[in-house]
């Protein structure tokens, strides 16, 4: 990557891909450990959600992962239009929705989203 602690905090965008690549690998970790898998989601409405969590209990979660605090809303209400969007009927309901962040506190939102710091993902 040629890259050091210096260029990557200058580059918040970089910063938030690598951030949200360790996201993915921890959830990932997590989730084979209990027989699940990740995905991506992206649909022909370019809505989408940064990880999927299924297991084979046909069990679901959609994640988005926001490095920054003012982010959260976004990822947010992306998540709940793809709620809203799903077939729960085919699929079920969300087992939850979950905004991963760089942030210190964790905490459920009104609309029912879990805001989660990265620190808090451990088993």
């Amino acid at each position: 990557m040629r890259a050091n602690a210096d260029s990557i905090l200058d580059d918040f965008n970089y910063f938030g891909f690598l951030f949200e690549s360790l996201v993915a690998r921890d959830l990932r970790v997590y989730a084979q450990a209990v027989d699940g898998e990740i995905f991506h989601y992206r649909d022909k409405d370019n809505l989408e959600a940064d990880l999927v969590i299924r297991l084979n209990d046909d069990r679901w979660a959609a994640v988005e992962v926001k490095l920054g605090r003012k982010e959260i809303e976004d990822g947010a209400k992306h998540l709940i239009e793809l709620r809203n969007k799903v077939d729960t009927s085919k699929v079920g309901e969300p087992s939850f929705l979950m905004v991963v962040t760089g942030g210190q506190f964790a905490y459920r939102r009104n609309d029912g989203v879990f805001v989660v710091p990265i620190g808090c993902l451990r088993d």
